[in-house]
């Protein structure tokens, strides 16, 4: 999704952020930002005072407006056995025949973000992914046929959900970050937003010598 140097590239740009509309919300998305927010999954290309350049996972190369207000936080991994009964995750995953949920990722917040995006929706990571954000009401070992992982009963506002975790699968945790995170070849999750007309960076979640965000 290049920036468009046209006005009809533009509005086809503007077409696309439409068409990616999603009300969820992450630790990478604050509350307040609406259905026009998108998800860029990619590396850093080059980054300076006003602009962020990615490479998403498709090969595409975006330009970002970069204010000055930039929030950044760092994700880094933590281990499985981390996610405790009471703790508040927020887990993409893919809807199972039996009506459960096998995840594709975890996040377990900070008690200081514990709320943030309540509920279960649809999430852009893979086709027919989900998000559900919400909090681990019991956990047990998972099925037999996934040796090693966990299983856990999500609890939140008018629903609920069982969720199987492989033990492979990434479990990570996130705090504030700074711009010494944001180097070329930095693996990102930038959300955006079109501002007056130009593609902006609203947040950046990255990681850490090489490590990317798995949300």
């Amino acid at each position: 999704m290049p920036i468009p140097s046209s006005s009809a590239s533009r509005a086809h740009l503007l077409a696309a952020v439409a068409a990616l509309c999603l009300t969820a919300a992450l630790p990478t998305v604050a509350s307040a930002q609406s259905a026009e927010t998108v998800r860029i999954r990619g590396t850093l290309v080059r980054v300076d005072a006003s602009t962020l350049v990615v490479q998403d996972r498709g090969g595409e190369v975006v330009s970002l407006a970069r204010p000055a207000d930039l929030a950044v936080s760092e994700v880094y991994p933590i281990k499985l056995s981390d996610i405790k009964r009471g703790s508040f995750i927020g887990t993409a995953a893919m809807p199972q025949a039996d009506g459960t949920q096998k995840a594709l990722e975890v996040v377990v917040f900070p008690e200081a973000a514990r709320g943030t995006g309540e509920g279960h929706r649809p999430w852009d990571l893979l086709p027919q992914s989900t998000m559900t954000n919400a909090t681990v009401a019991d956990l047990a070992a998972a099925p037999k046929s996934v040796r090693g992982g966990q299983q856990l009963h999500l609890t939140y506002k008018g629903g609920e959900k069982t969720v199987v975790v492989p033990p492979d699968v990434p479990v990570v945790t996130f705090r504030p970050g700074t711009d010494a995170l944001l180097v070329p070849g930095a693996r990102v999750l930038v959300n955006a937003q079109e501002k007056n007309g130009t593609p902006t960076a609203l947040r950046v979640t990255a990681g850490r010598n090489g490590f990317a965000p798995p949300m």
